[in-house]
């Protein structure tokens, strides 16, 4: 039989991981997550990672497994994830994958895009733009350059918008030209499944998450990783708002509203970058799992 990894993608709070349990229960397998957010194992509330319960539930893999200080990326955790699939392969041939973090499932389900070399003098210029002239002049700079990655990539990530901005630079052509080339063959198939719902469910859905967040203590949380906010893992919705309100920036009713407003922005980013692939198949988010999987064994077959 071949082996077969099910993606689960969508946005941010529309059910992926409960979906994602009941999937490996009935399939008796495994789950990878491809969240670059939940990797970190001092991120927890506000990552809205995996409870104890539902760890307990089925096996993950890449919850929790890296230190905020540790220097971990999309090159690494791809390589770090086909090493765990071929383990996983050798006794099933069904693993699961969730993540809302677009490049980081197509790392596993595509391969990486293969960037030329640019000077690392570009980068040198484009942190020290970022530390004297702030994010917005580079996404401006990255909206007269690429304005097809400007309106892709995650915009509030700074180091996100410096690759963007650095290959363009560097190479006189637009970032989003070098995607899509040439994709490494998997030895398995991808079946993907994405969870979705009208946008007004949606963001009713996030501001009930972040509220949720509160009770269980995410100020607490931020405030114990105030200290480490420069680092590139904090740069991250649910953190850094709160950092403002530390900082004696913003009250705290105003930086949960933030929370809130970036936090929809981040799941209408994850839903431009999922509606490119067409070979995903949608569903609506109360879709019973009854019929996920028929549809899923429609296709194992086949």
């Amino acid at each position: 039989m071949s082996k077969f990894l099910i993606s689960i993608v969508g946005p941010t709070a529309i059910g992926k991981t409960a979906l994602s349990i009941k999937l490996a229960n009935h399939f008796n397998t495994e789950i990878l997550s491809a969240d670059s957010r939940q990797f970190f194992k001092e991120m927890s509330i506000g990552t809205a990672a995996p409870s104890q319960e539902e760890l307990h539930s089925a096996t993950h893999h890449f919850i929790h497994h890296k230190s905020i200080q540790d220097d971990y990326n999309v090159g690494a955790f791809e390589k770090e994830a086909i090493l765990k699939l071929d383990e996983l392969f050798k006794t099933n041939n069904v693993v699961i994958m969730i993540g809302g973090s677009g490049l980081y499932v197509d790392a596993v389900t595509k391969g990486l895009n293969d960037f030329p070399d640019v000077d690392n003098s570009i980068r040198d210029q484009l942190n020290t733009d970022l530390s004297t002239k702030g994010l917005s002049f580079l996404q401006e700079q990255l909206k007269t350059l690429d304005i097809q990655s400007y309106n892709s990539i995650a915009i509030d990530n700074p180091h996100r918008v410096i690759r963007a901005l650095e290959i363009c630079i560097g190479t006189g052509k637009p970032y989003s030209s070098f995607l899509n080339k040439d994709k490494i063959k998997r030895p398995f198939k991808t079946i993907t499944i994405g969870l979705m719902a009208d946008r007004e469910i949606i963001y009713n859905r996030i501001n009930q998450r972040v509220d949720l967040m509160m009770n269980e203590g995410l100020l607490e949380e931020a405030k114990n990783l105030y200290s480490y906010k420069s680092l590139n893992a904090l740069n991250t919705v649910g953190y850094k708002e709160l950092f403002n309100y530390f900082d004696g920036t913003w009250t705290l009713d105003f930086a949960i509203s933030e929370i809130k407003k970036n936090t929809r922005r981040f799941a209408k980013r994850q839903l431009t970058w999922f509606r490119k692939d067409e070979n995903i198949q949608w569903f609506d988010y109360e879709t019973p799992v009854t019929q996920i999987i028929l549809e899923i064994n429609k296709k194992l077959i086949s």
